[in-house]
């Protein structure tokens, strides 16, 4: 885009003005970051991975089947030899944690995943708890949701200790197996490392990940870093009546005030919009890689975010959801007949709440419109968001410059989870629960926990040992996305400069040879 002179002169004159040409005058940048793979370790990792895949670990609700996790710990045992001889494990119903011990103990890290699938339905390519490994994928049930992430830990810290290694600082691989259920692993994780005294320096938890094109339009691969994930409940909505049989059907039946009420809710959006600074900030780092009408808008939510709360739930459910609270409708139910009125219906939804609306406010709007309708309303079960990690602070700098240095050209974005994780329950010990896996997403819409890509898993582990390398190792999981990464980074790398060793810095395992 050319521009007259005196153009950019002008362009104060007016808001438009002045954000054209701040739009004009900022740099376009390129992200340039390509995965490097190396083929032999990746399939040397995703048959492992496979053999992870192929020990069916589904959790149900409230069901206890230790025997389930039990073969998978075995397996574990037998494909990470190394780990299982020289860090302590602990078994909590299921629930794994590791330790291993650093220098110093004043900066722990935790490290997590988590074991449980969630049950495998519909019909499937290569068989849900086959592993195959076909096309370049690694196929099955917990490939990327979270089997990868499992095994990504293990494996890095199996090299580690194989090359001798010790941490500067105490790592803890946490991994529950009550995840997907949102059961009581993660809790009773949290409460064994309050009763040592933990308070870790840094939680990572999956959630964000490489993803390509975050935002449409916008080319390139970007390392997207949730930062925090926003609040959950289940509600029951309840709508009774007399009955009746269908052939004389009397006004306002329970079906209909529900329909009535659905309507009511998705025509009116009944939540406030509002760019949090954790969301204004992905929007201006991503701002400078976009063409030149996007960078204008991105790069000035000064003067368009009224136009962006508009638009942008409209072309992405994923980023209109981090300006507001949202409600699914999920479950219905009501007579067991066609032609039978039903005295009662029940209606069943999800809400995840953002922090300038939270659990209570939230539930209290929705309250008021199911009341409208003549509706009863049951909160099932409710937990508000997390606080959000400090994207200025100093353990988001160091999982930035880890991903800088692991991924020569990868830019780096805060993100906000729409979905929940295990990591809420580490808040208690922990202010810094970042939420980031490197594996690589083709669309951050896409969700897919069936297979996982071998050609970027030597990449992936990269940044696993870079986590370890100072506090211990990563955790991964990508729940929201089609996994396109897996697996550790070579060990025996080139020699980069030597970059001095601070109980403060991410260093990436290439750079252990220097020091």
């Amino acid at each position: 885009m050319k521009f007259r002179p005196g153009y950019l002169a002008l362009a104060p004159l007016t808001p438009l003005g002045a954000a054209v040409a701040h739009a004009a005058l900022t740099p376009r940048k390129t992200s340039d970051y390509q995965p490097q793979p190396d083929p032999d370790r990746a399939m040397a990792y995703a048959e492992k991975l496979s053999a992870m895949i192929r020990c069916d670990t589904t959790s149900h609700a409230n069901v206890c089947e230790p025997e389930k996790f039990e073969r998978f710990h075995a397996l574990l045992a037998e494909l990470f030899p190394l780990v299982h001889k020289k860090l302590a494990r602990t078994d909590i119903d299921g629930n794994l944690l590791y330790y291993w011990p650093g220098r110093a103990h004043d900066r722990p890290i935790v490290l997590m995943s988590h074991q449980d699938v969630v049950p495998a339905e519909g019909t499937w390519t290569h068989a849900p708890f086959s592993g195959d490994i076909a096309d370049g994928k690694v196929w099955g049930r917990g490939a990327s949701d979270t089997k990868c992430s499992v095994m990504a830990f293990f494996q890095a810290v199996e090299e580690l200790l194989a090359a001798g290694y010790e941490p500067a600082n105490d790592v803890y691989i946490a991994s529950s197996c009550t995840e997907e259920w949102a059961g009581d692993g993660a809790p009773k994780l949290v409460d064994e490392l309050k009763r040592r005294g933990v308070r870790p320096f840094l939680v990572c938890d999956e959630g964000g990940g490489i993803i390509t094109e975050p935002i449409g339009g916008i080319p390139g691969n970007f390392a997207m870093v949730g930062v925090f994930e926003k609040g959950k409940a289940d509600v029951k909505f309840t709508a009774r009546s007399t009955g009746g049989h269908a052939s004389a059907p009397t006004a306002n039946t329970p079906i209909a005030r529900l329909s009535a009420f659905v309507t009511d809710v998705e025509k009116h959006a009944p939540f406030r919009k509002k760019f949090l600074p954790e969301v204004t900030a992905m929007f201006t780092r991503l701002a400078p890689y976009a063409p030149f009408g996007l960078r204008l808008v991105m790069g000035n939510l000064w003067l368009f975010a009224p136009l962006m709360k508009v638009v942008l739930p409209r072309v992405s459910a994923q980023a209109g959801a981090m300006l507001r609270t949202t409600i699914a409708f999920t479950m219905q139910s009501g007579s067991d007949a066609y032609n039978v009125l039903p005295q009662e219906a029940t209606l069943g939804a999800n809400m995840r709440f953002i922090p300038h609306q939270g659990e209570q406010e939230s539930l209290a709007i929705i309250r008021r419109l199911a009341e409208k309708h003549g509706l009863e309303m049951e909160v099932v079960h409710t937990n508000d968001y997390s606080e959000p990690v400090d994207i200025h602070g100093e353990a988001f700098r160091q999982v930035e410059r880890v991903i800088g240095e692991t991924f020569p050209g990868l830019p780096v974005s805060p993100y906000v989870m729409t979905g929940a994780t295990d990591a809420h329950f580490y808040q208690e010990i922990c202010d810094s629960c970042v939420r980031f896996a490197p594996v690589q997403s083709i669309a951050p819409e896409r969700i897919s926990d069936s297979t996982t890509r071998l050609l970027t898993c030597s990449e992936s582990m990269r940044v696993q040992k870079s986590k370890i390398s100072l506090y211990g190792p990563p955790r991964r999981r990508c729940s929201m996305m089609e996994s396109m990464a897996l697996s550790p980074q070579d060990l025996i790398a080139p020699r980069p400069k030597r970059i001095p060793l601070t109980p403060s810095a991410f260093l990436p395992t290439e750079n252990l040879r220097t020091l």
